[in-house]
């Protein structure tokens, strides 16, 4: 396998996007509710015991919390966090810490989305104080044990794990155990007003080993999303996406199929008087099929189609199987594609157009008509149903490890397929 995969085409230098996904404001601000954890305060307001130095932290509330897209730029998180301080024994004082932080996203030396600070500003001022002739430099004491020129390192070491969520994107993931998909980022996301535009080139792994695919005749942008969506993430996949696809499993083998007959070779022989000089004893038919060219993916407006191209050879005979009939058969099948989880889920659904031709005989010519009441019925059942075995598994779509996607719709237009869903966090295990 590694010798035909070294002799396949070159791959393609240039670097093109086929899918991507567009995070919506209404994604940018949702926060899934529920009890907060050691490294985190909720907004309602959950209380934690700090000490910092000689003052005691006996409270601290987050007031405010809020994530904003600045467009062409990054965005933007503001936080106002109350914190109940004990100075000395006699004085509770309530400070405000105000933290603005503008953030950006890059691309890093591995390939990977990084979200890092581009500026940060924290302020501290007293709300509140049950001794207020305090004198002045109690609260430059406050500021000083506080020290909030380290709170910016502190917010830059938080983002510790949106950065592994990030990493998380450019995961491989198995379609098949000899196959797997990968999904890596082509530039910095694009910020605007619609949202955050990231676009994503796939690659397939077979063995191990990239593959290169077959180069898409059109270039493909991300559509623009509609401006009154309520869905967080609008996911987007272009013809070529499902195309390679199909290269890549194709390439794998995952689609050579061996297909019982109810045929015999004397039944055939029946038919095909030369059948009874090959074969001295009644043996299963069997039908072995291979691509002899790749299947095809085409796109239109609210349909998906499937093209297939096979050869069939029709033979008998275990283990070592003898054919004597070489058949090409050109089909199309409908498309059906959802959503579980974070997996499209594809199946080739009802053969829609099938046509077979002779390619090579041992026994003779053999009518179109005859190959067709012969075989056609076993080819429309047991081809899409093969298929949709190996497709059973689904293949999983880009997405964060911790996230999760919810009231998803497919639809498909003309050249690509959308995928609004919304986001919703995996519940911790362990």
């Amino acid at each position: 396998l590694s010798v035909l995969l070294s002799l396949l085409v070159p791959a393609h230098t240039t670097r093109s996007p086929d899918c991507g996904g567009i995070l919506t404001p209404s994604g940018l601000s949702y926060r899934k509710s529920g009890p907060c954890n050691s490294h985190a305060i909720s907004r309602e307001g959950r209380q934690q015991h700090l000490s910092v130095r000689r003052n005691q932290i006996n409270s601290v509330k987050v007031a405010e919390l809020s994530l904003s897209l600045i467009p062409d730029t990054g965005l933007r998180l503001s936080s106002n966090v109350d914190l109940s301080i004990t100075p000395t024994l006699s004085t509770t004082k309530v400070m405000r810490l105000s933290i603005l932080v503008d953030l950006h996203v890059e691309m890093n030396p591995e390939g990977n989305l990084e979200l890092v600070t581009s500026a940060c500003k924290p302020t501290l001022e007293e709300m509140q104080s049950t001794e207020e002739r305090e004198s002045q430099s109690s609260s430059s004491d406050v500021d000083e044990e506080i020290n909030i020129d380290k709170i910016c390192l502190e917010v830059s070491r938080l983002l510790l794990l949106p950065n592994e969520q990030l990493m998380s994107l450019t995961a491989q993931f198995p379609i098949t155990p000899s196959c797997q998909v990968q999904y890596l980022p082509l530039a910095a996301p694009v910020f605007s007003e619609q949202g955050i535009t990231i676009s994503l080139q796939t690659t397939f792994q077979v063995a191990g080993m990239a593959i290169p695919l077959p180069v898409s005749p059109v270039p493909f942008s991300m559509p623009e999303p509609a401006s009154s969506s309520p869905s967080h993430l609008t996911l987007a996949f272009s013809e070529h996406f499902y195309t390679s696809l199909f290269f890549a499993l194709e390439i794998a083998g995952a689609f050579n199929m061996t297909i019982p007959s109810p045929l015999t070779t004397a039944t055939m022989a029946q038919k095909i008087t030369q059948m009874g000089s090959l074969f001295q004893e009644d043996l299963p038919v069997m039908l072995q099929a291979v691509f002899r060219s790749s299947p095809r993916v085409v796109l239109e407006e609210g349909k998906g189609a499937l093209k297939l191209f096979l050869t069939v050879h029709i033979g008998a005979g275990s283990p070592a199987f003898q054919s004597f009939l070489s058949v090409n058969v050109d089909m199309s099948a409908g498309l059906l594609l959802s959503i579980a989880d974070t997996r499209m889920m594809i199946s080739a659904a009802v053969i829609e157009d099938i046509e077979l031709s002779l390619a090579a005989s041992d026994v003779g010519p053999v009518p179109a008509a005859l190959l067709e009441e012969l075989f056609l019925p076993t080819i429309r059942e047991e081809v899409p149903a093969q298929m949709n075995v190996v497709l059973s598994e689904g293949i999983f779509l880009p997405h964060m490890s911790s996230f999760t996607y919810t009231d998803i719709n497919v639809t498909i237009h003309k050249d690509y397929v959308l995928v609004p869903c919304n986001l919703e966090l995996r519940a911790r295990t362990g």
